[in-house]
């Protein structure tokens, strides 16, 4: 491995961009290895997860690049920087550098700046010499910016190969109006709605776009405006890039639902829909919203009739399915028997490469039945989030029998490619069912169990599991928040 020529290395070490620890572990082996991952680390290094705040060194070497001059202004503006060893730097690490991230940026600068002046000035020159070493610029965090860096002489010529762009509504206005006319072929939007209020600057930002292709809003508040149909104007610049986009992530807290309706049928290219149906109350609207291309589809649970439809007028290259809850479901939920048994149907019918799937249900014989027959049916699947809910209160009675029938079930039933099952809601095991379930389990790929139920940290249990463990039939077992568990990024 070490004798492979650079261009080799270097696409190898590609595949591992996004894995800093095996990156950084590469860096310590020889030369050769330590100049081809460097271009790699610092083509995005703020990416990585890293607490920038105590990184001095990082401060200093993008200080090493002020000019004598800069240095002696600062200075004399009461700017105290550390002292410099003037040896060369073993890399131009700026010159690979493709990335701004301003959350990283105020870190690096408190290290060793403590007045918020003396840091805004110093970051101005941090900025100013990013515009003048970038080759390009690809990616662009700019939440709770306070710099105009698009005023810089080299911005222009910075911005158009902009690739990714990550903001919030707290910046000023007159930057999105800035950007609109510097970047216009942004290909991933993230808009983080910290604070509503004018969307105008955003949405010319949107329309500007000539080959906008994601695009994701999130609404970061609950502050309600009477009367405000907010979101028109960023539904409307968005249906301009209707023909380009093709993954829509969109949580618009109180969305007018006639203008969302009209809108979202609009996109035909999506690949990824992710978005809130609820409230959605016009079928014949939801009806219109064909997606033939479409591979990722998340919505929370109270859509399940709108998902269905959905799911009947995709192409048939669904692959992933996630229903997910803000909060642990606790509300009756509307002609649930009925929506979700459609769901677990349309989803064998029109699915078969499914691979990552959430359902939920009652655990009522029919519900049962159609989940089995799913199983048989869809041989893809690699991991399953299983949610059995009731209305009614149970006992623990129900809840150990409720369990029982899905692990039988499943060891009947389960696909060869399943690796991981997540439960919520109203199920439990006892320690025998499952024990004889993972017993039974045996000779089938290494499983990983997700769940929120705390029974399973006690000692019996423990102890069952860590034999199991030991013997390579359970790869994982965590017991974690009901939101990492509804959560499918959420990796164990």
């Amino acid at each position: 491995m070490s004798k492979l020529n650079k261009d080799i290395l270097f696409l190898i070490f590609e595949e591992f961009q996004d894995d800093s620890k095996s990156l950084f572990s590469c860096l310590m082996i020889n030369r050769l290895w330590c100049e081809t991952v460097i271009p790699i680390l610092w083509r995005n290094p703020w990416c990585y997860d890293i607490k920038y705040s105590n990184k001095s060194y990082l401060f200093l070497i993008i200080a090493s690049y002020l000019s004598d001059d800069t240095k002696e202004s600062l200075t004399k503006q009461g700017i105290q920087l550390p002292s410099f060893s003037y040896k060369l730097l073993l890399f131009d690490y700026l010159s690979y550098c493709r990335s701004i991230n301003t959350d990283t940026m105020n870190s690096i600068t408190l290290v060793e700046i403590s007045l918020a002046y003396n840091q805004f000035l110093l970051q101005q020159e941090f900025y100013r010499i990013f515009m003048k070493k970038f080759p390009e610029l690809k990616y662009l965090d700019i939440k709770s910016i306070k710099h105009q860096i698009f005023y810089f002489p080299e911005a222009k010529l910075r911005f158009e190969s902009l690739y990714e762009l990550k903001c919030d509504t707290s910046i000023d206005i007159s930057y999105f109006y800035g950007l609109a006319q510097l970047c216009q072929y942004i290909q991933r939007l993230i808009v983080d709605n910290v604070d509503p209020n004018d969307y105008h600057g955003i949405a010319e930002l949107i329309e500007a776009q000539k080959n906008l292709k994601y695009f994701e809003w999130k609404d970061s508040h609950d502050f309600y405006i009477p009367g405000l149909d907010s979101y028109k104007e960023i539904l409307h610049a968005l249906e301009k890039n209707a023909n380009t986009i093709n993954h829509l992530n969109v949580y618009f807290m109180f969305v007018n639902n006639p203008t969302l309706c009209k809108v979202l049928p609009k996109f035909r290219r999506l690949k990824t829909l992710i978005t809130s149906f609820w409230p959605f109350n016009d079928e014949e609207q939801v009806k219109m919203c064909v997606y033939h291309d479409l591979e990722i589809f998340k919505i929370d649970y109270y859509g399940l009739k709108e998902a269905s439809i959905i799911i009947e007028n995709s192409g048939g290259h669904l692959k992933k399915i996630f229903l997910e809850s803000q909060y642990e479901i606790d509300d009756y939920i509307d002609n649930f028997n009925d929506d979700s048994i459609i769901f677990i149907r349309k989803v064998y019918e029109r699915c078969l490469s499914i691979e990552y799937l959430s359902l939920i249900f009652p655990p009522l014989k029919e519900h049962f039945d159609e989940f089995e027959k799913l199983l048989k049916i869809c041989q893809n699947l690699k991991s399953l989030l299983l949610a059995v809910y009731w209305n009614d209160v149970e006992g623990e009675n129900s809840l150990l029998k409720n369990g029982e029938k899905l692990l039988k079930i499943l060891i009947r039933s389960a696909p060869t490619n399943l690796r991981e099952i997540r439960f919520i809601c109203d199920v439990e095991f006892s320690l025998d069912v499952l024990e004889e379930f993972l017993e039974k389990w045996r000779g089938r790929p290494a499983l990983s169990i997700l769940t929120y139920k705390s029974i399973y940290k006690e000692e019996n249990y423990v102890k069952l599991i860590n034999k199991y463990k030991n013997n390579g039939i359970i790869k994982d077992f965590r017991c974690e928040s009901f939101m990492n568990v509804v959560n499918m990024d959420f990796k164990l």
